[in-house]
C-alpha cells in the first residue's frame, strides 16, 4: 500500500497494465487495448465471410421492420411538431418549396466543429476484396507442363513463383462496411441492441464463432499478441448492463478457452464509466449505437433496482435523420438504403456526428452527400441538411425514433441451467412452462434484471432511476452528478437540454432545486474503457478474478466462494454453471 502511495500514476498503469487487456464490446464498435495504452482500438463489430456461390452481398438477419407504417409515421409527425415547437421551428406541414433550393441565402453556422469534423463527410472508398497469394513452382509444372520450357523459366534456369488473385476468406472492422454490393460476401454483427444476435438465420454457434474470431483478429493484428503468448495475460471484460448470464459465461468461455487468456474479470459499463471519470456516486447515462441504459452508482457499487434500458441509441438518430431530410426535401435523389447497404450508415453517421446538434431556432448546414448506389461511380452532391436540431431530440420524444424490430431468438436458446430470459419447462402434455406464450412474451421484470421501457424519453428514465433510490440525501448528489456516456454524449447541446428537462420533470413534491450534467474532459465514448483499465490496475487482490484452468474444468461451482462481485446480474445467485 506505501507503493500505491507514492507511486506516479503514469508508472503503475505502465507497469500492471503491460499484460492486461481491456475489451468493452458493444452493438456496433468493439473497444480493446491493453490497459497501458492511452486510448483502445474502436473497431466495427462485425465480421464478412466469403460465400463460395455466387451472389451478391447479403447483410445476415435483416430487420422485419425496415419501413415503418403509417400509425408508426403518424406517430413520428406528431413528436416532430412537439419538437418543433419547442426549438421554435417551421412544423413538418409548414415546410415551403424554397427549401428544395441547394444552397438559402441565410445558412445556420455550424459553430464548435473542428476542421477535422468537417471532413467526416468526405468520399468512402470501396474495400478490396481481393488477396494476393503466391502459387509456387512446384504447382506451376503441374499446371503448365505442355508449355514451352524456354517461356516458363527465369534466366538462372529457376522457374519463378507467380501471383493469384482471390477473394479474401474473411473482412473485419469498417471493411467490411465498405465491401462492393456485387461481391460474394456476407456480413454479420454479433450483438444488436445490446444482446447476442441470435435468429433463425445466425444461430447461437455461430454468433460465439464470429465473436471469436473477431476479437481474435483485433488481439492479433491490433494489439500484436501471439495465439501462444495469451498465457501470459490477463483480460477485462467490461459489458453493458443488458447481457445476462448466459451470454456473459459465453463470453468468459470464449476468452478464457479460446482465446486463451491466463486469468478474466467482469465490470459492468456503468460501474466502470464512474470509475473512468474519477466519480463514486453519479447517475451514468450511456447512449450507445443501439441501446441507452441509465445506472445509479453510489459509493463504487451500482444500484441493480435504478437500472433501466431504452431500445434506441446513434444508429437510430442517424436513421431519424435521413427521414427528417427527405420531408424537407433536402435529401438528394439518391437511393440511399441505410438497412441495406452498410456503405450508407457509415456516411449516415459521419454525416452525423460531423452536424448535429441541440440549439433553439432554425439550425441548417451544407453537407457533400454520396450516392454508393453504383461502385463504379460514386455520385457526390453539396446539398443543405435542415432541420438538424430534431434528430438528436428523439432521445427526448422517442416516437421520432422507430427502431428495427427482430425476431425473437429461437426457443433451443434458452435450454440452459440459467436461461436468458425467461423460465421454460417442459410439462408432461409437451406444453412449454410459460404458458404457450412467445418467448419476448412472457419476459418477467425481475429486481435483478435490467428493466427495459419502449416508450419512455430518456428524460423521464433518469428521473425514474434516480427516484427509485428512495432516499433523499442520495437523490440530490445524483441529480448534480449525471454523467453522459457513450459516443451520442458528444452531441454539442445535449447537456443543457437534459439539465433543464430533468429539473422540470422532478415532482414538485420532491426537495430538489438543482440538477447538473458533467462534463467531462476525456472522450465520453472511450470512458468505460479506461474505468475498466482502473480497475483493473487497482485490483490488487484479484479476488474476483477467474482462472483459466478453473473456468474450462469446473466453471465456478457451488462453495468455492468466488464469484463476480462486480456484476449483479452474476452475484444475484450462486454460480453453479458447469461446462460440458
Amino acid at each position: 500500500m506505501d507503493y500505491l502511495k507514492t507511486v506516479v500514476p503514469s508508472q503503475l498503469m505502465a507497469e500492471r497494465g503491460a499484460n492486461l487487456v481491456v475489451i468493452n464490446p458493444g452493438s456496433t464498435n468493439v473497444r480493446m487495448g491493453l490497459a497501458s495504452q492511452d486510448m483502445p482500438f474502436n473497431v466495427p463489430h462485425c465480421i464478412a465471410r466469403h460465400k463460395n456461390d455466387a451472389g451478391k452481398l447479403s447483410v445476415r438477419d435483416q430487420r422485419l421492420n425496415c419501413r415503418a407504417g403509417s400509425t408508426h409515421n403518424a406517430e413520428r409527425e406528431k413528436a416532430y411538431d412537439i419538437i418543433a415547437s419547442l426549438l421554435k421551428i417551421p412544423f413538418l406541414n409548414e415546410v415551403s418549396s424554397a427549401e428544395n433550393q441547394p444552397l438559402p441565402p441565410k445558412m445556420g453556422r455550424v459553430d464548435g466543429l473542428s476542421s477535422q469534423q468537417n471532413k467526416d463527410d468526405s468520399k468512402l472508398t470501396w474495400t478490396d476484396v481481393m488477396d494476393k497469394s503466391i502459387k509456387s513452382s512446384t504447382s506451376i509444372e503441374s499446371s503448365d507442363a505442355d508449355e514451352d520450357p524456354s517461356q516458363s523459366t527465369s534466366d538462372d534456369g529457376k522457374r519463378p513463383n507467380s501471383e493469384e488473385m482471390k477473394y479474401k476468406e474473411m473482412i473485419f472492422g469498417e471493411d467490411a462496411l465498405k465491401i462492393p454490393p456485387s461481391a460474394s460476401y456476407c456480413l454479420s454483427r454479433p450483438i444488436r441492441r445490446g444482446h447476442f444476435n441470435i435468429s433463425q438465420n445466425y444461430p447461437l454457434h455461430q454468433v460465439l464463432e464470429d465473436l471469436r474470431t473477431i476479437w481474435n483478429w483485433m488481439l492479433t493484428e491490433k494489439l500484436l499478441i501471439n495465439p501462444k503468448d495469451r498465457n501470459l495475460y490477463s483480460v477485462i471484460l467490461v459489458l453493458g448492463e443488458t447481457f445476462d448470464n448466459r451470454e456473459i459465461k459465453e463470453m468468459l468461455s470464449i476468452v478464457l478457452g479460446d482465446l486463451g487468456f491466463s486469468t478474466a474479470v467482469v465490470h459492468q459499463e456503468a460501474l466502470a464509466a464512474a470509475f473512468g471519470n474519477g466519480l463514486s456516486t453519479t447517475c451514468v447515462v450511456n447512449i450507445g449505437a443501439q441501446v441507452t441504459q441509465v445506472v445509479c452508482v453510489e459509493d463504487g457499487v451500482a444500484l441493480p433496482h435504478t437500472a433501466l434500458a431504452l431500445p434506441y441509441g446513434g444508429d437510430d438518430i442517424s436513421r431519424c435523420l435521413l427521414w427528417v431530410q427527405h420531408r424537407h426535401r433536402t435529401w438528394p435523389s439518391f437511393k440511399t438504403e441505410p438497412m441495406k447497404r452498410p456503405m450508407d450508415m457509415l456516411m449516415l453517421n459521419k454525416i452525423k456526428e460531423a452536424y448535429s446538434q441541440i440549439r433553439s431556432g432554425s439550425f441548417d448546414a451544407v453537407a457533400h452527400v454520396h450516392s454508393y448506389e453504383h461502385e463504379k461511380s460514386v455520385g457526390q452532391q453539396k446539398t443543405r441538411l435542415s432541420a438538424l436540431s430534431v434528430p438528436p431530440m428523439g432521445l427526448l420524444y422517442p416516437r421520432l425514433l422507430i427502431p428495427e424490430e427482430y425476431p425473437p431468438p429461437p426457443r433451443p436458446w434458452f435450454q440452459d441451467c440459467d436461461d436468458m430470459l425467461e423460465d421454460t419447462w417442459q410439462t408432461n402434455d409437451g406444453v412449454s412452462g410459460n404458458g404457450g406464450l412467445g418467448a419476448w412474451d412472457s419476459y418477467q421484470m425481475l429486481p435483478t434484471r435490467l428493466k427495459k421501457f419502449d416508450n419512455i424519453g430518456l428524460v423521464e428514465a433518469i428521473v425514474s432511476s434516480v427516484l427509485s433510490t428512495g432516499r433523499v440525501d442520495l437523490q440530490r448528489k445524483l441529480f448534480c452528478s449525471i454523467q453522459l456516456v457513450g459516443g451520442v454524449a458528444s452531441t454539442a447541446g445535449l447537456a443543457p437540454v437534459l439539465e433543464q428537462r430533468v429539473l422540470n420533470t422532478i415532482p414538485s413534491n420532491q426537495p430538489v432545486e438543482r440538477v447538473v450534467v458533467l462534463q467531462s474532459g476525456r472522450n465520453p465514448l472511450f470512458i468505460p474503457w479506461k474505468g475498466g483499465v482502473i480497475l483493473g490496475v487497482l485490483d490488487i487482490g484479484r479476488d474476483a478474478w477467474i482462472h483459466r484452468e478453473d473456468w474450462i474444468k469446473n466453471g465456478v461451482h457451488v462453495g468455492s466462494g468466488r464469484k463476480y462481485k462486480d456484476s449483479y446480474f452474476l452475484q444475484s445467485q450462486i454460480m453453479c454453471y458447469y461446462n460440458t
